[in-house]
């Protein structure tokens, strides 16, 4: 974390609904995913036609249980993945493809799902759906795994930290980056989105990460816009505090200018410092 930080407050949340409203606190957020999807899709396009995408691949039964897998030139170094967020409840693949860009320059493979969205899918159930997707995509890339997240994303890819999820290729996965990650889903019941979410206390706690213990070698890397409303930014922070206390090694920092809608853009930089987090160096 930057020196100086003022976001932790001591007093009550205060409305649960503002505290967790990204697209109400970013007067242009409306802008953002038509944006999101051109270049998504300029991007696809773009590597369907040399050969290096493998769009819709299977990982269930499901309508939405697929995944692109985005291919670099040569032998891949191993596999990166990016998991999105909109609150389990909005965007599918199509909309991220772009963000690949970073890692594949770097010589890895990069893979997207879909997910079921709440609340056709309970949040646990998106969970395990995640971890099935993950021992696909792993069974066709060889190398390690290294995982991105945004948001609800980031909670998905630290819930694959964690022992109680079973997962037959946990053991290759290096490193986590959550990217503005909601860790901690207790906060959420007493929101409005809690309408499509449908937790109740008990899948609250079952499914957040803070409460649980990551397994042995994990790497948590935990990134927030130094812009993002002060409960990103805390709970961005919180999980790799508890998680180092119980062995894992982690790390955290705030990108400065960066929100909510803005703090993923640097996936599509092979030099940024987001990529170098993801794929190391």
């Amino acid at each position: 974390m930057r020196a100086g930080s003022s976001w932790i407050a001591g007093g009550p949340l205060g409305d649960p609904d503002r505290a967790y409203d990204n697209l109400g606190a970013i007067p242009d957020a409306a802008s953002y995913p038509p944006r999101w999807s051109a270049a998504a899709a300029a991007f696809r396009a773009e590597r369907a036609a040399a050969g290096r995408a493998r769009l819709g691949l299977p990982y269930g039964a499901g309508e939405r249980h697929a995944y692109d897998l985005f291919l670099p030139e040569g032998e891949p170094a191993g596999l990166a993945v990016y998991v999105h967020g909109g609150y389990w409840k909005a965007f599918d693949r199509s909309v991220w493809s772009h963000l690949a860009a970073g890692a594949l320059a770097h010589g890895h493979a990069v893979a997207i799902p879909s997910y079921t969205l709440c609340p056709a899918a309970r949040i646990a159930a998106i969970t395990g759906e995640i971890a099935a997707f993950l021992d696909r995509a792993g069974a066709e890339v060889a190398g390690p795994i290294r995982l991105a997240g945004h948001s609800a994303g980031g909670h998905l890819v630290t819930r694959m930290l964690c022992p109680d999820v079973a997962l037959a290729c946990a053991a290759r996965i290096e490193r986590v980056v959550s990217i503005s990650g909601v860790h901690d889903l207790r906060p959420l019941l007493g929101t409005g989105l809690n309408a499509v979410l449908q937790l109740d206390p008990a899948e609250a706690r079952a499914e957040s990460p803070a409460l649980r213990e990551p397994r042995p070698g994990s790497r948590l890397i935990a990134v927030a816009g130094a812009e993002e409303l002060p409960e990103f930014r805390r709970q961005s922070a919180l999980l790799p505090a508890i998680w180092h206390g119980l062995g894992a090694r982690t790390e955290a920092f705030e990108a400065a200018g960066r929100h909510h809608l803005t703090v993923i853009d640097p996936l599509a930089d092979p030099d940024s410092v987001l990529t170098r987090a993801l794929v190391g160096g």
